[in-house]
């Protein structure tokens, strides 16, 4: 019998939930079992904890036959738990290191106490916050153990599941069970409050509770937020059963009403259309269960409680807008007034947003207005092949002009057309953000295809990374990712990445990469027309480079390898292409060599051809560090090496998901002088370098089949269904399996 249950209910959780299981896993107390409750997640969660269980045997999966919500979920684990203690873990929240000895080593000097609580911090999107609310009634409580009767300022501790330890012979005695609906955990962690006999602190921050930025139930409004109704009826009718508990009665009803008064002031939770109902209901439960002799406390919220007893809505809502105007008037002016421009601009582009959505027009873009390239380029091409009805039009910068292909429809940013079209465009498709200034409209369908699969942090995540993000700011990105409605992935890796680090509204489709299917199936001919193009002698093997940016370096650009000697020991029969990074093509990178050498034909620069696919196409091999561009390049099947002599710096100033070094898609080189050999010596396309690749594609290239981009047209512009690509099974990643084989 295991001295822990620890129970984590699942449901839409995927991004979150390695890091869940994996802070239970790491603790060094090695003495519990996890009983994760599958509520019929439709994401990857089930086969995310299948994984883990075929890995570790203290986990245990039990997937619901169908969704019965978070009370429910937890109930049904705890049929099953076997421990001496059960706890309860949020699936999108983890323990600290060290929790489980900690709360070990408590109940044992306590005793064995029916409930052990604990403290935790709450972990924002932008960074984790300060100490809890309940943190100094921790520290207080020191060594002692309590009664609530005894105690009653602990009736004040946070009142959630998941802080806590609860004996289960004790939990099951009384038959504590959750109940099915939002604030679910009031009535249960109030029931066990009262009728524990051994109440213990542990003054340690034990869980990092995740504030997620959108998608909590808790923080959308809406009529299920009444759910806190029924929830306390069912308390206050069970302590109204029990006259030995009628010491508890004004207590908790002092609590539920602070509860309820809480939620009623939350407009992220009750609406102002649902707010006098809500006041109605608070006022019958008042009505109710109102103790003799219960005495409101002081303050604010004393007040409010007073008028519950005696006043309709009306008195209560003139209160909290005196009370609102008040702060309004102490915190002054804030707002600055905007550029007289820029309003017109805004007021131009709010008219014409009043105009019906034509739902034939599409605007694309693609790195920041540069361009026709990348993957809406390739949803647009097969657009006009399979919607010609639907008119698609680019936005493009001015300087870009010259590159763009004749005929094509396009539109330079801020322009009169520009505002004319984005305002009534049903499709918008692209590969960064759009400016914050163009408001989504409801109808409209933003659809983010990114950039490729990330191997850097990305997003929210980079917030633990202040270099990486010098210059912008994440939240107001993040704002601006919150219209997006469709988000395409190439892999499941992408889809879980992007989930985390894009905490935002969307849908992610599993449609592979569109501008990688020309990688699938390759064309000879456009490889031999690249290589002519670009100059590369008949016959040679062609080596591609293709270095990403450093954030540990002002400017991004770092000198990693002597780009004349790597031509050189090349040998002959061998042309190196060089394919800078697209933020540093227009900075001082070339000019510290690279256009001195493309000019005198020691290596080819191809850092302005337009589709870095033609580059990719005419190499025979990939040589690169961290750049993206493997991940596509691996559809190919042709051989790549990573460079990696910078691998720590790098993994340290930018942040990565996993180690290239560990999960290479080839051969791994930490000098120059490894690199050098591996070419010399033919290793470069050896057979363990074939059998890293294939692990490597199975990976990251599971949704690319050569119809990504018709796969977006017809199902996002057509309406079409059209059947995804079948993914690969989910394998544990190759770090992970020596991590468990050393245990």
């Amino acid at each position: 019998m295991p001295r822990f249950s620890i129970i984590v209910p699942v449901f839409k959780v995927q991004g979150f939930l390695r890091e869940c299981i994996d802070s239970v896993l790491g603790q060094s107390y090695p003495d519990f079992e996890v009983i994760a409750v599958d509520d019929l997640s439709p994401d990857g969660c089930g086969a995310i904890l299948d994984e883990y269980a075929e890995r570790d045997a203290r986990v245990r999966v039990l997937h619901l036959p169908e969704n019965v919500g978070l009370g429910r979920a937890r109930n049904a684990g705890l049929e099953h738990a076997r421990g001496d203690y059960v706890l309860f873990l949020d699936s999108d929240d983890h323990y600290t290191p060290g929790l489980l000895g900690a709360v070990a080593e408590r109940l044992k000097t306590a005793e064995d106490p029916d409930i052990l609580v604990f403290d935790h911090v709450r972990t924002h999107w932008w960074g984790r916050g300060g100490p809890s609310d309940a943190s100094t009634l921790l520290a207080a409580a020191a060594q002692d153990v309590f009664s609530l009767r005894e105690s009653p300022q602990y009736v004040h501790l946070f009142l959630v599941a998941w802080n806590k330890a609860y004996r289960r012979a004790f939990f099951q005695e009384h038959g504590l069970q959750y109940a099915p609906g939002l604030y679910e955990d009031a009535p249960v962690t109030y029931r066990s409050m009262v009728l524990a006999q051994s109440i213990a602190c542990l003054n340690r921050i034990g869980v990092e509770y995740r504030q997620r930025r959108q998608g909590a139930i808790t923080k959308t409004p809406g009529r299920r937020h009444f759910d806190i109704f029924p929830q306390y009826e069912g308390l206050f009718a069970f302590l109204e059963e029990r006259d030995d508990l009628a010491w508890a009665r004004p207590l908790l009803f002092e609590r539920a009403l602070d509860h309820m008064l809480f939620v009623i002031a939350r407009e992220d939770r009750v609406t102002a259309a649902d707010r006098p109902d809500f006041y109605r209901e608070m006022r019958s439960f008042h009505r109710r269960h109102c103790p003799e002799g219960f005495t409101p406390p002081d303050g604010e919220r004393g007040t409010e409680m007073r008028l519950l007893a005696t006043s309709p809505y009306a008195s209560f809502a003139a209160l909290r807008g005196a009370r609102g105007l008040r702060r309004i008037a102490g915190a002054g002016k804030r707002r600055t007034v905007g550029k007289a421009s820029s309003a017109a601009r805004q007021g131009g582009y709010a008219a014409l947003s009043r105009l019906p959505l034509d739902p034939h027009l599409a605007v694309y873009s693609a790195g920041h207005h540069a361009g026709v390239h990348g993957d809406p380029a390739a949803i647009h091409a097969k657009a006009r092949e399979l919607a010609p009805h639907i008119r698609g039009v680019w936005v493009v910068r001015e300087d870009a002009l010259d590159s763009l292909p004749d005929g094509l429809d396009h539109v330079t940013p801020g322009s009169r057309r520009y505002h004319a079209l984005v305002a009534r465009a049903t499709y918008w498709v692209n590969n960064v953000n759009w400016p914050g200034t163009l408001a989504k409209r409801p109808g409209s369908v933003h659809v983010q295809t990114h950039q490729g699969t990330p191997l850097k942090y990305m997003g929210a995540d980079l917030l633990a990374k202040p270099g990486a993000r010098h210059g912008f700011s994440v939240p107001k990105m993040l704002h601006r990712a919150d219209r997006w409605d469709l988000s395409l992935v190439a892999n499941r890796h992408s889809e879980l990445v992007w989930e985390r680090a894009y905490p935002c509204h969307f849908t992610s489709l599993r449609t592979g990469s569109p501008r990688n299917d020309v990688l699938v199936a390759p064309s000879a001919e456009r490889a031999a027309a690249v290589r002519a193009r670009l100059g590369v002698p008949h016959g040679n093997k062609v080596v591609l480079y293709a270095p990403t940016r450093r954030e540990y370096r002002r400017g991004g650009h770092v000198d990693r390898i002597d780009l004349a000697r790597f031509a050189v020991d090349l040998g002959a029969g061998h042309t190196l292409v060089v394919r800078l990074h697209p933020s540093l093509a227009t900075g001082t990178a070339r000019g510290l060599g690279l256009a001195d050498l493309h000019a005198r034909g020691v290596l080819i620069d191809a850092t302005d051809e337009p589709h870095v696919e033609d580059v990719m196409l005419a190499s025979d091999v990939l040589v690169t560090d961290y750049s993206a561009l493997m991940f596509d390049y691996a559809n190919l099947d042709r051989p790549i090496v990573i460079h990696a002599d910078d691998w720590g710096a790098y993994a340290a100033s930018r942040g990565a998901y996993f180690d290239i070094t560990a999960e290479a898609p080839g051969h791994v080189s930490r000098s120059y002088r490894e690199l050098a050999w591996l070419f010399a010596s033919g290793t470069w396309q050896d057979e363990e370098s074939a059998g890293l690749r294939a692990a490597f594609r199975e990976r990251f290239c599971e949704f690319d089949d050569g119809r990504a981009a018709e796969r977006v047209v017809r199902t996002v512009m057509l309406g079409e269904e059209l059947p995804q690509p079948a993914p690969s099974p989910l394998l544990p990643s190759p770090a992970t399996e020596r991590a468990h084989s050393m245990r």
